[in-house]
């Protein structure tokens, strides 16, 4: 592969080469690999941060200074580092958010042809497993079966909260939803996910009815499938009127209906999707079909809910094993005694 060494040298304009780099990988994200724009200012974040202390540290300002001993001094200053708002020390999991774009820019960097470390030289620093939080089945009734359908926003709720526990979609999924993203005829439809993936996703009788009394009851013409139900409109940046939930919105009103109801959990809307992927491997379904379903890239993401499942299975063993001989026993004791009664 041909160097680009020689590029970006002038700082001209007061940029330095790693700077003007950052910017043509933070554009690559966005326009070449489609990072959708949350993951890409977070990129960015992460990367300002270790490149102001890499301007102090060593007066960063080629790439070729980004070696596997300063990213190793790097690391071990976010373990000393202490978070603002805790107080408390940085965990695994948030030092590991610091060093993946890291990793990254330094894939891109190497691709291009620029002397740096290897992205495989650095390594995540091992986490605890992820806790995965869920809803019992009878907590997951209580919360269905919350909202008020005789009234509007009844409606909407009950349907917002059986489409996501019917579909697994995550709640910026399902606030980009429009009125004619759903195939109600079919009972599935398309999503566009994390990355541009593309996957089909599944209606359940109950979120199809659901979605049917509500769409049935609205009186708006906005395109979005879920809107606000209030007499103030606002209006968007190019001054239309703009009565699509958020993705806050929607979590403010899974929360508060599972407070109503008493549930002691913080319930958010990726708690009903964790709850969906626990029901479907609970049920039986393979780790493939479930990791197709919830769109995920990598079948290690999904493999986090057989440490949920797992337990359950020897539920399942402790309530049932070896009980099939004890009840031939009482069978025949109960036949035993019919005979001598007869």
């Amino acid at each position: 592969m041909a160097s680009e060494q020689g590029t970006h040298t002038s700082t001209t304009t007061g940029i330095t080469q790693t700077r003007q780099l950052l910017q043509d990988y933070l554009g690559y994200l966005e326009i070449e690999k489609q990072r959708s724009i949350r993951t890409t200012e977070s990129y960015q974040r992460y990367l300002e941060r270790f490149m102001r202390w890499a301007e102090q540290e060593i007066q960063l300002s080629r790439v070729e200074q980004l070696t596997e001993d300063l990213i190793r001094k790097y690391r071990i200053w976010l373990h000393h580092r202490v978070d603002g708002k805790t107080g408390e020390a940085l965990t695994k999991k948030t030092q590991n958010y610091h060093i993946i774009p890291i990793r990254s820019f330094l894939g891109y960097l190497t691709n291009r042809g620029f002397n740096v470390v290897s992205p495989s030289r650095i390594e995540l620093g091992k986490q605890e497993d992820r806790h995965i939080d869920f809803l019992e089945p009878d907590e997951l009734d209580q919360l269905l079966n919350a909202p008020d359908t005789k009234k509007l926003h009844g409606k909407r709720d009950k349907a917002i909260l059986e489409l996501l526990f019917s579909t697994g979609l995550r709640v910026s999924e399902l606030t980009a939803l429009n009125r004619d993203s759903v195939r109600m005829d079919a009972g599935e439809f398309s999503i566009r996910g994390k990355r541009s993936k593309i996957r089909i996703v599944f209606l359940s009788e109950r979120a199809k009815a659901a979605l049917i009394e509500w769409m049935n009851a609205r009186t708006d013409i906005d395109e979005a499938l879920f809107v606000r139900l209030v007499k103030t409109k606002s209006t968007d940046a190019k001054g239309q009127i703009n009565l699509r939930l958020t993705p806050r919105s929607v979590q403010r009103i899974v929360n508060a209906f599972a407070q109503s109801v008493g549930i002691m959990k913080n319930v958010t809307p990726h708690v009903l999707r964790h709850s969906y992927a626990t029901d479907m491997l609970a049920a039986g379904a393979d780790l493939r079909s479930v990791q197709e379903l919830l769109g995920h890239t990598n079948i290690s993401t999904t493999q986090i809910y057989t440490h949920v499942t797992n337990p359950r299975l020897k539920e399942i063993y402790e309530k049932f094993h070896g009980k099939s001989g004890q009840g031939e026993n009482k069978q025949e004791e109960s036949g035993a005694q019919s005979e001598s009664n007869t």
